[in-house]
């Protein structure tokens, strides 16, 4: 297997084997990239990280209004191995005055800046989620559904699509475009 072949691979592990081979051969066949395109036409038009921020809240608001409110979400330009993550969330604790005050931060990596509405949303259905349930565990997953009801189906066509980078395919939405500052 080829180093590049082998990468794209982990994008897909914990998938059967016959679907990461699926992949690989639309890859090799230069089908990938259109059929996602087809099925995904356009990027979405959050832009700023103050846009990416109403749009959590306003998924957050529909299906989490319990959940504590992040108080920062951004684009971040330094996650840059995403076999790992994606986009995280993390907890800043802080001593203030005597007390422990603890934010909540979500980060999206940079790359889907330029993605379909779709690819943005599975996302940021994965930190949310993680607003309520900290382990990747069945009761993750349900919340996961419950705010994004095709969520496997997202995860898998976005995790092809980082196969599809990896194996030298451009990208499919914008791509060229400069990160956006606020």
């Amino acid at each position: 297997m080829s180093g590049a072949t082998r990468r794209a691979a982990d994008y897909l592990a914990g998938y059967p084997a016959e679907l990461a081979e699926r992949v690989q051969h639309l890859i090799d066949q230069g089908r990938l990239g259109p059929w996602l395109r087809e099925r995904y036409p356009e990027a979405h038009e959050v832009r700023t990280d103050r846009a990416l921020y109403d749009y959590v809240l306003a998924l957050k608001a529909r299906h989490l209004r319990q959940a504590e409110t992040p108080s920062k979400v951004a684009f971040d330009s330094k996650l840059q191995d995403l076999r790992n993550a994606l986009g995280t969330h993390t907890t800043v604790a802080r001593v203030q005055g005597g007390r422990l005050k603890a934010k909540r931060e979500i980060r999206i990596a940079a790359l889907f800046r330029d993605a379909p509405e779709a690819f943005l949303r599975m996302i940021v259905a994965h930190e949310l989620a993680h607003l309520k349930e900290r382990e990747h565990d069945k009761a993750f997953y349900q919340l996961c559904r419950h705010l994004a009801p095709d969520y496997h189906q997202l995860e898998f066509d976005l995790r092809a699509y980082l196969c599809y980078l990896e194996a030298g395919g451009s990208p499919l939405w914008g791509g060229g475009r400069e990160d956006v500052a606020d």
